[in-house]
């Protein structure tokens, strides 16, 4: 450390302004790649701008949403796998403003960090960045932390920030009744929820995260840092047919407590479990810790990440734009009179 004439210098503490400098640099292109209209300014000023009525709305209702990627930073760390942990930060927020009705506008990421590495940290907002512009998302800002003493070296977290807007009176969840057909659109897998159950069921199968993934190909490391998907293209444009009356994305509580948060008093979703096949990853980890089927289905997906209530004389038509989109679209049940979720049929 320089201690002398010249002085102590916030680099001898741990911070290097130069390197945040070098990383807005490299992150810019990334960033206007996802400039969208309304977008008004580019990174580097003291806050972003965006105009609503570019964006098209004329009596807009803003909606907002945050979250984070929880312990999956631990397998990015820990495998060097960090390219596409970003769209799992700008799925955890996107896909639950769709939920509402809203059309995502604008992100805004923090990126904390013990010591900055300028080339790991652009190869993570460049997966924020390419969250961002499959979701229609303009990347406009965020903030980057160097906080020596805070985290280990190589150690950092992710937040997210998204907003995003619809004409007044085209809220959801809206009209949901008995008769109502749910239609369950795929996952791509664990997606951002349950990482400390399944990093303690790795622990307990002896495996590391370079051993072959025993139930897909490629490294388990690499199998369990599969993307969150992104389902905001196709529920807007399921959204913008007709006929839906409420989105639930699948997240932490899984099938059991996600679709009972946008049910009026008095419904429940009936849900039929032989409508589609535990995808391999769920029952390898349910192998593995020795799960009951409530278990699993209040800690995972269970390869639904998204449910879609839809009126029952709309759902051919939109199962059909969903399916244009490129989701996959199972029809999983209807919604009856009742409380909660039940349950037919078996996953395990």
């Amino acid at each position: 450390m320089t201690t002398g004439r010249d002085g102590l210098t916030y680099a001898d503490a741990g911070v290097d302004i130069d390197a945040g400098n070098t990383l807005v640099e490299r992150i810019k292109p990334a960033a206007a790649r996802t400039a969208r209209p309304g977008t008004m300014s580019g990174l580097g000023g003291f806050g972003a701008l965006f105009d609503l009525r570019a964006a098209g709305y004329t009596d807009p209702v803003l909606v907002a949403a945050t979250d984070g990627v929880g312990t999956k930073l631990r397998i990015a760390i820990d495998t060097g796998h960090v390219d596409t942990i970003g769209i799992d930060l700008v799925a955890m927020c996107v896909n639950d403003l769709v939920c509402q009705g809203a059309e995502p506008l604008f992100f805004l990421d923090y990126f904390a960090t013990g010591k900055l590495e300028v080339d790991q940290a652009a190869r993570i907002i460049e997966g924020i960045a390419a969250g961002c512009a499959a979701s229609g998302c303009a990347l406009v800002g965020g903030e980057t932390a160097e906080m020596p003493g805070m985290y280990h070296r190589g150690d950092f977290d992710l937040a997210g920030f998204a907003v995003g807007a619809m004409e007044r009176g085209a809220h959801l969840p809206a009209g949901v009744a008995a008769g109502d057909l749910i239609l369950g659109l795929a996952s791509d897998g664990v997606h951002s929820n349950g990482y400390s159950f399944v990093r303690k069921v790795v622990e307990m199968s002896g495996l590391g995260w370079d051993a072959a993934s025993p139930f897909s190909a490629g490294t388990l490391g690499q199998a369990l840092l599969t993307p969150t998907r992104l389902y905001v293209r196709a529920a807007l444009a399921a959204i913008r047919a007709g006929g839906v009356h409420a989105l639930a994305h699948v997240t932490g509580g899984g099938l059991t407590e996600n679709p009972p948060r946008v049910l009026p008093e008095g419904l429940a979703c009936r849900i039929d479990l032989d409508a589609w096949t535990l995808p391999p990853v769920f029952r390898w980890l349910a192998e593995i810790a020795r799960m009951s089927q409530p278990e699993l289905l209040k800690t995972f997906n269970c390869g639904i990440g998204m449910i879609v209530v839809v009126a029952a004389d709309r759902a051919d038509a939109i199962r059909a734009t969903l399916a244009a989109a490129g989701e996959t679209v199972v029809p999983v049940g209807e919604i009856v009179a009742g409380q909660g979720v039940i349950y037919t049929g078996r996953l395990l």
